[in-house]
């Protein structure tokens, strides 16, 4: 029984960035704004994150910074798409290049240096139960986080006047336009809390997970995250299934070697299924079909 409490808490903290990350996407795209920046925001995150608590000997000024930083990208991707109506897949893509590449020159002093990390806290008494109280309440701060944003997001989204504004703001930025919406607000704000947890959830990887500093530490996460926004049906409920999925095989892999399953076929696995997710996805028609916004991509003019 040991082993697989200790396996499926591993799992809920592989998946608790992705997690983290794909409502921020899911908070962005809702609105009807493509960020194709998420890796290079996840990784600005990651080492902002880093070096923050290194040179302050606070990780949670660490996480306020990587929130901040992430934000501050999106930002640039907002004014790019939103403001001056350019194309969104190419902002988001140079977004990533950009991130990529200032990360590796920020980090190149930090490689191989100890970390600062954030510690869990376990919840007592709750964290006494047998077997649920191990699993669910013996970790780190933003995995309960996490726990409270999915049904926060899915309430929002779908039981308030919030959510039928960005909801109706991704699908038909005119109608909302004529009832008095203040479309570009909306899509800011949306931009503005992706990019927020996006960054946080690259901090996830720097200051908890692996709590150190590598190059390309991301590994592609952010392009994940893109493609469970679409495997979730930008539903956070099933946004909180699919990265624990995702998450599972990452842990998995590791724990499978003696039964004669190859290691790098599991790790593998979740970026196969993400470019097949993604390719499949690039067809408008079948983005409709599993409910993206209506307007995922397009720019918004009120002249038109």
């Amino acid at each position: 029984m040991d082993i697989w409490v200790s396996i499926i808490k591993t799992i809920i903290q592989a998946g608790t960035p992705l997690l983290i990350g794909t409502l921020g996407q899911i908070a962005v795209e809702r609105t009807g704004v493509m960020n194709l920046g998420a890796e290079g925001i996840m990784i600005m995150g990651a080492i902002t994150g880093f070096a923050v608590a290194k040179i302050t000997g606070n990780p949670w000024l660490g996480l306020v910074a990587a929130a901040l930083v992430g934000m501050l990208f999106a930002l640039i991707h907002g004014v790019l798409s939103i403001t001056l109506q350019g194309n969104q897949t190419i902002s988001g893509l140079a977004l990533t290049m950009f991130g990529i590449g200032l990360s590796g020159l920020i980090g190149r002093n930090f490689i191989g240096i100890p970390a600062e990390h954030v510690p869990k806290i376990p919840i007592y008494p709750l964290n006494k139960i047998p077997v649920i109280g191990e699993i669910l309440f013996n970790h780190d701060p933003l995995v309960y986080l996490s726990f409270v944003l999915v049904p926060t997001f899915w309430f929002v989204l779908y039981r308030t006047k919030i959510g039928i504004i960005v909801r109706a703001v991704g699908d038909s930025p005119e109608t909302a336009d004529s009832m008095g919406v203040n479309v570009f607000k909306v899509r800011y704000l949306g931009v503005m809390i992706g990019g927020l947890l996006i960054g946080l959830a690259g901090s996830y990887l720097s200051l908890i997970y692996i709590p150190a500093w590598t190059e390309g530490m991301t590994a592609g996460r952010g392009w994940i995250i893109i493609a469970l926004t679409v495997f979730a049906m930008w539903d956070p409920l099933y946004a909180l299934a699919g990265s624990y999925l995702f998450g599972g095989i990452e842990v998995l892999q590791y724990h499978l070697q003696p039964y004669g399953i190859p290691p790098a076929f599991l790790s593998m696995s979740p970026y196969i299924v993400t470019i097949l997710v993604l390719c499949i996805a690039s067809r408008e028609s079948v983005r409709r079909k599993l409910g993206a916004p209506e307007t995922l991509g397009k720019p918004y003019s009120r002249e038109k």
